[in-house]
């Protein structure tokens, strides 16, 4: 049966109504069709089924064991204790008892059916929150860098997060029809989109801010990188801005890669909306709506040149981009433990496994985090790299809080074995995404182990190596930033990449295809020895691979990023 193509659903689907309200009352099926399936991303939710049941299911000749994953819009990834007590309830009430930290600095619950989907939505509207364009072909939510120790900057940078994720919301009101039963506009299905247009853009689009010298937010893997620039008195000048990042790739197709953003020049805050919404619309106009997996502005870009475009965006704008300013990063990874910011306020960041807040044994995470938030008094902030601080801590509240982060376990710093484990990264993959080859975060910990005896045997417990395994060349865990990382080919099989920098500015590269943990563990051991004896003071195992000649640099377009600070 042939189904009809992306942008013709979403050209016919009532301004992103469809036949949702429909198929959420049709009590025959725990699945959507598959329109509503496409068009229920823009909501924040995906269709998914429990691929460790599909086989038992189709021999009993049942559907698949349908549930949904939904999202969170929370540009900046905060959340007052409030919203974090909302969303525990609903994990725990409609969901499978877990809440899980994204890449994207936001919540997703998994395990969601389709009897109670809408009641989980009005939940979440009830915790202040909603999952508006959390998915689908439009801008994504807003990345705002996590640490809060500069206490008046990232106040700033946030508050711009929230302000780009309202300003390109889109015009719709169905959302608030099909999930809160808000009354049917005239004429519903017919509101106009002044910046999306009729098809919306011809694939997702996604913001980061970072400020530096911190890229806890990996800001070079976004289709726009607005990088902070502060002034000699310490103000917010403005923004560098960067086009064209994407992670997503094909196993063996070349045609599609991974892109780190070019800087392309420097705006001032007043000019920041005009930009961003000068990127979107060129996207949105020049996009490829024939090839969805061609279809993301790196591509754009790519084809079209990225002077020609920066040239389309200036002509959007009315104005001239300025030269960008000088900057320095130096990690892209998130500062365990605590630390005290500019307001005399502390911020204690925790490691989780992979995001996944659950109750486990000897680490009862939701529980634990659910009784700090019943006493802390300031916020929560979720970090790209799956991490979570516990920020606006009162120096008078600090023992009260190290008192239930060691009686719930949730301090993994002090008990992980490396520095590379508290750092790794993993996506869902199996058994959820449908898109996954191979297993990423029920994978981690075992990779963990097996890789551990090699840190140790080669003196590198505390070697800050960036580790991260994705399930399948989408890349959600952002894996081609990584100094190490495993992007799944078949199941226990994976692509070895390896020469990330530990700053997030260079695409790694292939190194071992297609092979087993036994080959990966051989492919590593030798490399690290090296690193171990012939390192650098201060050098990263990403920068070690390249000057021994180890890996080079990957054959992708722009496929490196140059500081200006460094002048190279």
């Amino acid at each position: 049966m042939s189904h009809p193509s992306v942008e013709k659903i979403k050209l016919e689907s009532r301004r992103l109504r469809g036949t949702l309200a429909e198929g959420l009352a049709d009590a025959t099926t725990g699945s959507l069709n598959f329109e509503d399936q496409r068009t229920i991303k823009f909501h924040g939710s995906y269709q998914q089924d429990d691929r460790d049941l599909r086989d038992e299911r189709r021999r009993q000749k049942l559907e698949p064991a349908h549930q949904f994953m939904i999202r969170i819009r929370a540009p900046g990834g905060v959340f007052t204790p409030k919203q974090w007590l909302g969303m525990d309830a609903i994990a725990t009430t409609y969901a499978n008892h877990s809440l899980r930290v994204t890449t994207r600095q936001t919540f997703q619950i998994h395990g969601v059916i389709k009897r109670d989907l809408k009641e989980t939505m009005q939940a979440i509207n009830a915790a202040t929150l909603d999952t508006i364009s959390a998915c689908g072909d439009v801008n994504r939510n807003v990345l705002s860098a996590s640490n809060p120790q500069r206490s008046q900057l990232h106040a700033q940078v946030h508050d711009w997060a929230q302000r780009l994720s309202a300003h390109f919301k889109p015009a719709t009101r169905a959302y608030y029809e099909v999930w809160l039963d808000e009354e049917k506009v005239t004429e519903s299905g017919v509101e106009h989109e002044p910046l999306y247009g009729d098809a919306y853009l011809p694939r997702k689009f996604k913001i980061a801010i970072a400020v530096p010298p911190d890229n806890d937010v990996d800001v070079f893997a976004n289709d726009l990188a607005l990088i902070a620039i502060v002034d000699a008195a310490g103000e917010l000048a403005g923004f560098n801005v960067g086009i064209g990042g994407s992670m997503g790739a094909s196993h063996g197709i070349k045609e599609h890669y991974p892109r780190v953003a070019n800087i392309i020049g420097f705006v001032t805050p007043e000019q920041v909306f005009a930009i961003a919404e000068a990127a979107i619309t060129v996207q949105r106009d020049l996009g490829d709506r024939e090839d969805r997996k061609h279809a993301r502005f790196k591509y754009t870009i790519d084809d079209h040149g990225s002077d020609r475009i920066t040239a389309l965006m200036q002509e959007r704008t009315g104005f001239t981009l300025q030269p960008a300013r000088p900057y320095h990063f130096d990690h892209n990874g998130d500062r365990f433990g605590w630390v005290e910011g500019e307001d005399g306020l502390w911020h204690l960041t925790l490691s989780l496994p992979s995001g996944r807040i659950a109750d486990t044994e000897g680490r009862p995470l939701l529980t634990g985090l659910r009784e700090i938030t019943r006493i802390h008094t300031g916020e929560f902030r979720l970090t790209c790299n799956q991490n979570v601080i516990i920020a606006g801590v009162p120096a008078t509240q600090r023992a009260q809080i190290d008192a239930l982060v060691a009686q719930y376990a949730l301090d993994r710093e002090n008990n992980a074995p490396s520095a590379l484990a508290r750092a790794a990264v993993a996506c869902v993959a199996l058994p959820t995404c449908a898109l996954a080859m191979a297993e990423a975060e029920r994978y981690l910990p075992t990779f963990l182990r097996v890789v551990q005896p090699l840190l140790d045997k080669h003196g590198l417990r505390d070697a800050p190596i960036v580790l991260r395994i994705s399930g399948c060349p989408n890349g959600c865990s952002r894996p081609y930033l990584a100094e190490i990382a495993l992007v799944g080919k078949a199941p226990g099989r994976y692509t070895l990449m390896l020469g990330g920098d530990h700053r997030g500015t260079r695409l790694n590269t292939l190194y071992r295809d297609n092979i087993s943990e036994a080959q990966i563990v051989e492919a590593l051991d030798p490399l690290l020895g090296r690193y171990a004896g012939e390192r650098e003071v201060g050098e990263h195992f990403g920068d070690f691979l390249h000057r021994a000649g180890i890996v080079a640099l990957p054959p992708y377009p722009t496929h490196v990023r140059v500081d200006p600070a460094e002048g190279r």
